[in-house]
């Protein structure tokens, strides 16, 4: 599936189709990296304790926010890998995504079960990797 600068290869001959990720992702343009993301608020907060749907949600507000940032946005991320405490919570980890992203064109993406992340409150952490079209400016810099 090809969207402007990104193509999404979600069954290349011969791999299982993936679901629910893209096995391949490629695209043209400025490549940005974020930081892994955990469910703090912007007073340096817990959101969620416990709730690993609530966790999720900020931990995706946290990265839109820091996409925004490089001018680029949930549809420009070719990759996302999940850290998680506890690997069940990825079904509430994929409602979050799936608020902020097309199913039909998910990101490539990694997930493994750690022993511990920063703090044992945090239930998981998720970092991104994205393309934005090399024409398109960075948010206040012109």
């Amino acid at each position: 599936m090809k969207t402007d600068h990104l193509t999404h290869i979600p069954d290349p001959e011969g791999v299982h189709p993936a679901v629910p990720y893209t096995h391949v992702v490629t695209g043209t343009g400025r490549w940005v990296a974020v930081s892994g993301q955990i469910a703090l608020d912007e007073q340096g907060q817990l959101v969620g304790p416990g709730d690993p749907l609530a966790q999720a949600r900020r931990v995706f507000t946290n990265l839109g926010r820091c996409l925004a940032a490089a001018g680029a946005g949930f549809d420009d991320v070719v990759r996302l890998t999940y850290y998680m405490a506890d690997i069940a919570h990825l079904k509430e980890v994929a409602v979050a995504r799936n608020e902020v992203m097309d199913p039909a064109r998910l990101p490539a993406s990694s997930a493994f079960q750690v022993v511990s992340l920063v703090s044992p409150e945090f239930l998981m952490e998720i970092e991104a990797d994205a393309i934005v079209p090399a024409d398109r400016k960075l948010p206040g810099r012109g």
